[in-house]
């Protein structure tokens, strides 16, 4: 079965070696996403508005597997302050209201950047 890899461009793919998002068959799976945009991170100690760019940007690779938001079955989030859910569950909420996908927030200690707050992960079904 072919493999559909997305590059973002984000710096720690070609030195981790690993993909924005794969496509296999009607699987998506978009590893974790920041809030990076244009290489700058979106809402520095803004956890609602580093959550709703970590969104765009699954949303970008999403699209650019041929897949969409409604598609999505589960999201995985980690935050490094669990206070913070509600303003991260809001962003979610405002993309995945009528989806309702699968998913889990737990707390970590740190992400790749001190200034991050949140991580998100998704996978996707594409039903043609």
């Amino acid at each position: 079965m072919d493999r559909l890899r997305i590059r973002s461009g984000a710096p720690w793919e070609s030195i981790v070696a690993y993909s924005r998002a794969i496509r296999i068959g009607d699987h998506v799976h978009v590893s974790g996403t920041t809030a990076l945009r244009n290489g700058s991170l979106v809402g520095e100690d803004d956890a609602y508005l580093q959550a709703q760019q970590c969104l765009a940007n699954i949303n970008h690779a999403l699209e650019s597997a041929g897949a969409r938001m409604t598609d999505v079955t589960r999201t995985r989030i980690y935050v490094t302050d669990i206070d913070l859910w509600e303003d991260v569950g809001r962003a979610h909420r405002e993309a995945f209201a009528d989806i309702m996908p699968a998913t889990s927030m737990v707390e970590i200690s740190r992400l790749i950047d001190p200034a991050m707050l949140v991580e998100i992960e998704a996978d996707a079904y594409v039903s043609e």
